[in-house]
């Protein structure tokens, strides 16, 4: 498989990663309450996923401090280091801060924490989980400033923060002389709230990327689950209750997939390869993606995803089409 891939500027810094990315979610190997939501791994089937994914091109991961408790975090740095091949030493992570029931000053209070789950690997983007703590967005900021002036993390980003608060947090950054980098959203075809409710303008108004998770919408833009009543069955944990994977949902969103199998099919790729192609060149190179990989298969698709070029045309078919379905009652 081949190493080349795209690299784009991440926001306001200087890493050059690829557009997608591979969510670690999935490593958390069935513990806490979020990481539940995925069965408990294999450790080697980790590795592979994760050699696949280097040797796709894949040069960044996504884990965070609440997947597991850590955990993620872990499996991540282990693998990295089974792989044993300088794609691994250049590959670059970023993780995120769990702020729930804690004040700013526990960011660098567990930074130690984070470091030493990571195998003391560089921390290129940490992250702050979610919006809300017992601190503001501003002291929050100020914290993860002190950690770039201590060699700790190197640039800062977010999560779910909405455009106010993504002002806010750049605003603070900048009296450090640094900026905001990036925001980690849920977006993807039958999700597109970011374009609606000013965050994604703000993003390309302030030079922050903005970080894609659940682009594949928990795998309904697949096709799998609209060809397949046995896998909707099988479904577990808290997708099983989502509107979307009911027969009301699954309805709603067949034309959209229809359209996606039919530019796969053009295209010698898959529903899952179109909405990601998709995904990461409609609004050029300010999405960046993060899917995750439970399966090898999953990891090859992710990377394959990167080569496969949309026309603009097929681009603006699809757009269009998924409008139509988030329209729908």
């Amino acid at each position: 498989m081949e190493t080349s891939a795209p690299r784009r500027k991440l926001g306001n810094s200087d890493l050059m990663l690829s557009p997608l990315g591979l969510g670690c979610w999935q490593f958390s190997g069935g513990k806490g309450l979020i990481g539940k939501f995925w069965p408990a791994l294999p450790k080697p089937d980790i590795v592979e996923i994760v050699q696949t994914s280097l040797a796709g091109g894949i040069n960044w991961f996504d884990t965070a401090e609440v997947y597991g408790g850590g955990k993620s975090e872990q499996m991540l740095a282990e693998a990295l280091k089974e792989t044993n091949s300088p794609l691994a030493e250049e590959a670059h992570i970023a993780t995120k801060w769990w702020p729930a029931f804690r004040t700013a000053r526990s960011i660098g209070a567990t930074i130690g924490v984070r470091l030493q789950m990571l195998d003391h690997r560089t921390i290129h983007l940490h992250q702050v989980h979610q919006p809300f703590s017992f601190s503001s967005a501003r002291s929050e900021m100020n914290e993860m400033a002190k950690l770039v002036k201590q060699g700790k993390i190197e640039y800062v980003g977010v999560s779910n923060f909405s455009a106010a608060k993504m002002r806010e947090a750049d605003r603070a950054l900048k009296e450090h002389g640094l900026r905001l980098v990036s925001n980690q959203v849920k977006y993807s075809l039958l999700d597109r709230r970011i374009e609606q409710n000013d965050s994604l303008d703000t993003a390309k108004e302030l030079g922050v990327a903005i970080i894609a998770y659940s682009p594949l919408e928990q795998g309904l833009l697949s096709g799998k689950f609209h060809r397949s009543e046995a896998l909707v069955r099988a479904v577990k944990g808290p997708r099983r209750w989502s509107s979307g994977f009911r027969a009301a949902g699954l309805k709603k969103s067949l034309p959209l997939i229809e359209l996606l199998e039919h530019t796969a099919a053009k295209h010698d790729a898959t529903p899952t390869q179109v909405a990601l192609s998709w995904m990461i060149h409609f609004h050029g190179q300010t999405v960046f993606a993060i899917p995750g990989a439970t399966k090898v298969k999953h990891a090859e698709e992710n990377v394959s995803a990167m080569k496969l070029s949309l026309t603009r045309s097929e681009i603006e078919a699809i757009s269009a089409a998924s409008w139509d379905v988030l329209k729908k009652k």
